[in-house]
Protein backbone atom coordinates (compact mmCIF):
# COMPACT_ATOMS: atom_id res chain seq x y z
CA UNK A 1 0.00 0.00 0.00
CA UNK A 2 2.72 2.54 1.15
CA UNK A 3 4.67 1.40 -2.79
CA UNK A 4 1.25 2.08 -4.36
CA UNK A 5 1.24 5.77 -2.87
CA UNK A 6 4.71 6.81 -3.30
CA UNK A 7 3.94 5.61 -7.21
CA UNK A 8 0.72 7.83 -7.25
CA UNK A 9 2.64 10.68 -5.63
CA UNK A 10 5.62 10.50 -8.17
CA UNK A 11 3.10 10.67 -10.89
CA UNK A 12 1.56 13.66 -9.23
CA UNK A 13 4.34 15.69 -8.76
CA UNK A 14 6.08 14.45 -12.34
CA UNK A 15 2.41 15.81 -13.94
CA UNK A 16 2.16 18.92 -11.64
CA UNK A 17 5.73 19.65 -12.82
CA UNK A 18 5.36 19.40 -16.42
CA UNK A 19 1.97 21.44 -16.26
CA UNK A 20 3.85 24.14 -14.28
CA UNK A 21 6.79 24.22 -16.14
CA UNK A 22 7.44 27.26 -18.65
CA UNK A 23 8.21 26.97 -22.13
CA UNK A 24 11.45 28.60 -22.66
CA UNK A 25 11.84 32.22 -24.02
CA UNK A 26 11.74 32.42 -27.79
CA UNK A 27 13.98 35.23 -27.64
CA UNK A 28 16.14 33.80 -25.26
CA UNK A 29 19.03 34.14 -27.97
CA UNK A 30 18.61 38.35 -27.24
CA UNK A 31 19.19 38.08 -23.51
CA UNK A 32 22.95 38.39 -23.45
CA UNK A 33 23.22 40.40 -26.35
CA UNK A 34 20.76 43.06 -25.14
CA UNK A 35 22.63 42.73 -21.90
CA UNK A 36 26.30 43.45 -23.74
CA UNK A 37 24.10 46.87 -24.61
CA UNK A 38 23.27 47.82 -21.55
CA UNK A 39 25.65 46.69 -18.84
CA UNK A 40 29.35 45.83 -20.67
CA UNK A 41 31.50 48.78 -19.88
CA UNK A 42 33.27 47.44 -22.57
CA UNK A 43 30.40 48.84 -24.90
CA UNK A 44 30.07 52.02 -23.73
CA UNK A 45 33.82 51.92 -24.51
CA UNK A 46 33.49 51.04 -28.13
CA UNK A 47 30.94 53.54 -28.70
CA UNK A 48 33.21 56.40 -27.13
CA UNK A 49 36.25 55.22 -29.56
CA UNK A 50 34.02 55.29 -32.47
CA UNK A 51 32.73 59.04 -31.73
CA UNK A 52 36.32 59.77 -30.83
CA UNK A 53 37.35 58.71 -34.59
CA UNK A 54 34.91 60.37 -35.78
CA UNK A 55 36.12 63.81 -34.43
CA UNK A 56 39.63 63.13 -35.37
CA UNK A 57 38.70 61.94 -38.80
CA UNK A 58 36.37 64.81 -39.54
CA UNK A 59 38.95 67.56 -38.15
CA UNK A 60 41.34 66.33 -40.30
CA UNK A 61 39.31 66.45 -43.42
CA UNK A 62 38.29 69.35 -43.04
CA UNK A 63 41.71 70.70 -42.54
CA UNK A 64 42.33 69.85 -46.10
CA UNK A 65 38.71 69.79 -47.66
CA UNK A 66 38.91 71.29 -51.54
CA UNK A 67 35.41 71.60 -52.29
CA UNK A 68 32.49 73.94 -53.59
CA UNK A 69 29.69 71.88 -51.92
CA UNK A 70 29.29 72.29 -48.14
CA UNK A 71 30.61 69.17 -46.00
CA UNK A 72 28.75 66.80 -44.41
CA UNK A 73 27.90 63.60 -42.38
CA UNK A 74 25.67 61.07 -42.65
CA UNK A 75 24.75 58.98 -39.46
CA UNK A 76 21.90 56.07 -38.65
CA UNK A 77 19.68 56.80 -35.60
CA UNK A 78 18.71 53.60 -33.89
CA UNK A 79 22.04 52.02 -32.09
CA UNK A 80 24.30 54.84 -33.53
CA UNK A 81 22.33 57.80 -31.95
CA UNK A 82 19.81 56.79 -30.29
CA UNK A 83 19.72 53.08 -27.64
CA UNK A 84 16.77 51.16 -28.37
CA UNK A 85 17.84 48.49 -26.18
CA UNK A 86 14.94 48.73 -23.95
CA UNK A 87 12.51 48.03 -26.66
CA UNK A 88 14.71 44.91 -27.08
CA UNK A 89 14.37 44.11 -23.67
CA UNK A 90 10.35 44.08 -23.39
CA UNK A 91 10.67 41.71 -26.36
CA UNK A 92 12.16 39.14 -24.07
CA UNK A 93 10.14 39.94 -20.82
CA UNK A 94 6.69 39.36 -23.07
CA UNK A 95 8.21 36.91 -25.52
CA UNK A 96 7.25 38.47 -28.21
CA UNK A 97 8.65 39.73 -31.85
CA UNK A 98 9.43 42.91 -33.77
CA UNK A 99 7.21 44.65 -34.50
CA UNK A 100 5.07 44.35 -31.53
CA UNK A 101 4.85 47.33 -29.32
CA UNK A 102 7.51 48.84 -31.75
CA UNK A 103 5.24 51.52 -32.83
CA UNK A 104 4.45 52.20 -29.27
CA UNK A 105 7.99 52.70 -28.35
CA UNK A 106 8.64 55.35 -31.13
CA UNK A 107 5.36 57.29 -30.19
CA UNK A 108 6.59 57.42 -26.53
CA UNK A 109 10.30 58.71 -28.06
CA UNK A 110 11.97 57.38 -24.92
CA UNK A 111 15.38 56.03 -26.22
CA UNK A 112 18.33 57.79 -25.07
CA UNK A 113 21.43 58.96 -25.94
CA UNK A 114 24.23 56.32 -27.35
CA UNK A 115 27.26 57.19 -25.27
CA UNK A 116 29.53 59.84 -27.36
CA UNK A 117 26.80 60.63 -30.05
CA UNK A 118 24.84 63.70 -28.47
CA UNK A 119 29.19 65.67 -27.86
CA UNK A 120 30.50 64.78 -31.25
CA UNK A 121 27.63 65.92 -32.98
CA UNK A 122 27.30 69.06 -31.25
CA UNK A 123 31.07 69.18 -31.76
CA UNK A 124 30.21 68.67 -35.53
CA UNK A 125 27.89 71.57 -35.60
CA UNK A 126 29.90 73.86 -34.39
CA UNK A 127 32.21 73.17 -36.95
CA UNK A 128 29.76 73.88 -39.96
CA UNK A 129 29.16 70.85 -40.61
CA UNK A 130 25.48 69.29 -42.01
CA UNK A 131 24.50 66.55 -40.21
CA UNK A 132 22.08 64.10 -41.78
CA UNK A 133 20.20 61.80 -39.91
CA UNK A 134 19.38 58.74 -42.63
CA UNK A 135 17.21 55.94 -41.01
CA UNK A 136 15.17 52.95 -41.72
CA UNK A 137 12.58 54.24 -39.22
CA UNK A 138 9.31 54.88 -41.39
CA UNK A 139 8.13 57.79 -42.67
CA UNK A 140 5.13 57.73 -40.44
CA UNK A 141 7.11 58.10 -37.40
CA UNK A 142 8.75 61.18 -38.26
CA UNK A 143 7.32 63.33 -35.79
CA UNK A 144 7.86 61.52 -33.01
CA UNK A 145 11.75 60.75 -34.21
CA UNK A 146 11.98 64.57 -34.25
CA UNK A 147 10.55 64.60 -30.77
CA UNK A 148 13.03 62.02 -29.52
CA UNK A 149 16.16 63.51 -30.89
CA UNK A 150 14.80 67.06 -29.80
CA UNK A 151 14.61 66.13 -26.33
CA UNK A 152 17.93 65.44 -25.71
CA UNK A 153 19.43 68.35 -27.68
CA UNK A 154 20.77 66.85 -30.88
CA UNK A 155 21.73 69.83 -33.75
CA UNK A 156 20.14 69.96 -36.64
CA UNK A 157 17.29 68.29 -36.06
CA UNK A 158 14.44 69.69 -38.40
CA UNK A 159 12.69 68.11 -41.36
CA UNK A 160 15.17 68.42 -44.58
CA UNK A 161 17.82 66.96 -42.46
CA UNK A 162 16.11 63.69 -41.71
CA UNK A 163 15.50 61.03 -44.18
CA UNK A 164 13.73 57.87 -43.39
CA UNK A 165 12.32 55.46 -45.10
CA UNK A 166 9.63 55.25 -47.90
CA UNK A 167 9.72 52.60 -50.55
CA UNK A 168 12.82 50.65 -49.35
CA UNK A 169 15.06 50.19 -46.85
CA UNK A 170 18.17 50.69 -49.13
CA UNK A 171 19.72 54.06 -48.29
CA UNK A 172 21.46 54.34 -51.33
CA UNK A 173 18.78 56.79 -53.15
CA UNK A 174 19.19 58.80 -49.96
CA UNK A 175 22.69 59.03 -49.50
CA UNK A 176 23.11 60.01 -53.84
CA UNK A 177 20.22 62.91 -53.10
CA UNK A 178 22.46 64.31 -50.61
CA UNK A 179 25.35 64.34 -52.36
CA UNK A 180 23.79 66.69 -55.35
CA UNK A 181 23.99 69.82 -52.67
CA UNK A 182 27.00 68.24 -50.01
CA UNK A 183 30.43 66.60 -49.76
CA UNK A 184 29.77 63.69 -47.54
CA UNK A 185 32.61 63.09 -45.54
CA UNK A 186 32.19 60.56 -43.19
CA UNK A 187 29.18 57.93 -42.80
CA UNK A 188 28.20 56.58 -39.26
CA UNK A 189 26.19 53.33 -38.50
CA UNK A 190 25.65 50.23 -36.83
CA UNK A 191 25.20 47.99 -40.20
CA UNK A 192 27.50 47.84 -42.74
CA UNK A 193 24.25 48.65 -45.21
CA UNK A 194 24.47 52.28 -43.61
CA UNK A 195 27.74 52.30 -45.67
CA UNK A 196 27.62 50.95 -48.97
CA UNK A 197 25.19 49.35 -51.11
CA UNK A 198 27.66 46.51 -51.53
CA UNK A 199 26.88 44.96 -48.09
CA UNK A 200 22.90 44.72 -48.94
CA UNK A 201 21.35 41.28 -49.05
CA UNK A 202 24.57 39.41 -49.20
CA UNK A 203 25.54 35.99 -47.55
CA UNK A 204 28.02 35.86 -44.55
CA UNK A 205 30.54 34.72 -46.94
CA UNK A 206 30.10 37.62 -49.01
CA UNK A 207 29.87 40.12 -46.18
CA UNK A 208 32.76 39.17 -45.38
CA UNK A 209 34.64 39.25 -48.36
CA UNK A 210 32.94 42.59 -49.31
CA UNK A 211 34.31 43.92 -45.65
CA UNK A 212 38.15 42.98 -46.70
CA UNK A 213 37.53 44.89 -50.25
CA UNK A 214 36.99 48.11 -48.33
CA UNK A 215 39.01 47.33 -45.05
CA UNK A 216 41.05 50.80 -45.85
CA UNK A 217 37.62 52.75 -45.68
CA UNK A 218 37.08 51.64 -42.05
CA UNK A 219 37.93 54.03 -39.17
CA UNK A 220 38.95 56.36 -42.59
CA UNK A 221 35.79 57.05 -43.85
CA UNK A 222 33.13 54.52 -42.58
CA UNK A 223 32.75 54.68 -38.68
CA UNK A 224 31.06 51.65 -36.85
CA UNK A 225 28.82 51.58 -33.70
CA UNK A 226 28.63 48.17 -32.13
CA UNK A 227 25.46 46.21 -32.03
CA UNK A 228 25.36 42.51 -30.97
CA UNK A 229 20.65 42.18 -30.78
CA UNK A 230 19.99 42.64 -34.29
CA UNK A 231 20.67 43.78 -37.82
CA UNK A 232 21.81 42.72 -41.98
CA UNK A 233 23.96 40.15 -40.09
CA UNK A 234 21.64 38.52 -38.38
CA UNK A 235 19.09 38.19 -41.61
CA UNK A 236 22.78 36.88 -43.76
CA UNK A 237 22.09 33.66 -40.46
CA UNK A 238 18.95 32.81 -41.65
CA UNK A 239 19.46 33.61 -45.32
CA UNK A 240 16.56 36.46 -44.94
CA UNK A 241 14.29 34.44 -43.92
CA UNK A 242 13.02 36.61 -41.48
CA UNK A 243 9.56 35.05 -41.46
CA UNK A 244 10.41 31.70 -40.03
CA UNK A 245 9.60 30.52 -37.43
CA UNK A 246 11.13 30.97 -33.73
CA UNK A 247 12.30 26.78 -34.23
CA UNK A 248 13.57 27.39 -37.56
CA UNK A 249 15.30 30.41 -36.64
CA UNK A 250 17.12 28.77 -33.48
CA UNK A 251 18.39 25.74 -36.04
CA UNK A 252 19.50 28.56 -38.14
CA UNK A 253 21.55 30.17 -35.37
CA UNK A 254 23.14 26.93 -34.08
CA UNK A 255 24.19 25.70 -37.64
CA UNK A 256 26.10 28.92 -38.29
CA UNK A 257 27.91 28.29 -35.34
CA UNK A 258 32.18 27.33 -36.07
CA UNK A 259 32.80 25.00 -32.92
CA UNK A 260 36.55 23.46 -32.41
CA UNK A 261 37.68 20.39 -34.02
CA UNK A 262 38.77 18.12 -30.69
CA UNK A 263 40.45 15.46 -32.92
Amino acid sequence: MQRMTLFFSLILIVTISCQTKKPLNANEHLVMATLYQQTAAEYRALCYQAYNLGKWRLAAMLDTLNSAKKPAIVIDIDETVLDNSPYEAYLIKTNLFYPAGWQQWLTAAQAKPVPGALDFLTWADQKGVDIFYVSNRKEESKAYTLQNLKKFGFPQVKQNHLFLRTTTSSKVARRKAIQKTHTILLLFGDNLNDFAQIFEHQSIVDRFKAVDQLKEEFGKRFIVLPNAMYGEWEGAIYNYQWRADPKTKGQMRLKALRPFNEN
